[in-house]
């Protein structure tokens, strides 16, 4: 498997590693059990414990670092003993504010580069798309910041894939298995990623679409947590940089204006100290860093 390392302001591009699986909703669980009891992926015998794979058992290491959820020494985080402990909230994923928050710490922690450069950065050049676009877009990204080093196509090409089909709901002119197995994949419920289909002459064009929109299936307890969570914000926060700035909610969440403001507007109605002022054309939203971020999901939950 290759790997693509590149450094940046101290921080690491880094893709692949998925061994092309794109992770599955009952995997993290599986994954927090199997190191809760104390298991180690490079055990012989990860693959007997996990029930799959070698390299199956090699994704979903990758993924519960993805995730925020294993540190570099594969101990459990504070965020998978929140979820997926016993006494977790919500250890089998049923809430789709869930969902939203894997999702958000993806982003948030980079493990995986392709997530954040694509929701902080890609996105902000198109919201349409082809996989060739975003391969130039991250060949540009990676030969920037060390133009000696060498761009496998390949290896990049595969992470696209993954992101896609992460986000991507399944066709349902694919055989009934293919698509009984595709809705397994723990992202595709957010409703981010569409695909376009025209056909042009004697061949069918396809693209891709990720565009903002309101969001009415993500609850502004995520979006709220992810705004306290963000401590480059301060004090205050401008609308423009809650809508623009990296990890914003509105990229993260691929919002629209409307969507954000919406979720603004209520989360000042649910939560008073946190107060939406618009003055002389001025939006800023003031920050209650007294709030608890966990507490307000513990809230939600119930």
């Amino acid at each position: 498997m290759q790997k693509i390392l590149i450094l940046k302001n101290m921080s690491t591009y880094k893709f692949s590693g998925h061994e092309t699986f794109v992770c599955k909703q009952f995997w993290l669980k599986k994954g927090y059990d199997f190191i809760d009891n104390g298991k180690l992926f490079t055990d012989d015998s990860s693959v007997i414990e996990l029930g799959v794979g070698k390299n199956m058992v090699i994704s979903i290491r990758f993924w519960m670092k993805s995730f925020g959820l294993i540190d570099d020494n594969d101990q459990l985080t504070k965020l998978a003993k929140y979820i997926f402990s016993d006494k977790g909230l919500d250890p089998f994923v049923e809430d789709l504010g869930t969902v939203w928050l894997l999702h958000y710490y993806l982003i948030k922690i980079r493990k995986a580069s392709i997530y954040s450069l694509f929701f902080n950065e890609f996105r902000k050049e198109r919201y349409e798309f082809t996989k060739e676009q975003l391969n130039s877009f991250l060949k540009r990204k990676i030969l920037d910041n060390n133009s000696s080093h060498s761009y496998n196509t390949n290896t990049v090409d595969k992470d696209i894939d993954v992101l896609i089909r992460s986000y991507l709901k399944p066709d349902l002119s694919e055989s009934k298995s293919e698509i009984e197995k595709d809705f397994a994949r723990l992202l595709i419920d957010l409703d981010i990623l569409y695909q376009v289909r025209e056909k042009s002459e004697d061949k069918t064009i396809k693209w891709f679409k990720v565009e903002g929109a309101n969001r009415n299936n993500l609850p502004i307890q995520f979006v709220l947590f992810s705004i306290l969570d963000n401590i480059e914000y301060g004090e205050t926060v401008s609308f423009k940089d809650l809508l623009n700035s990296p990890n914003s909610p509105g990229l993260v969440f691929v919002l629209n204006k409307e969507g954000l403001y919406s979720k603004i507007q209520q989360i000042t109605e649910e939560f008073p100290t946190m107060i939406f002022s618009e003055t002389a054309g001025n939006q800023v939203l003031k920050i209650d860093r007294e709030l608890d971020k966990w507490k307000i999901l513990n809230e939600y939950y119930r």
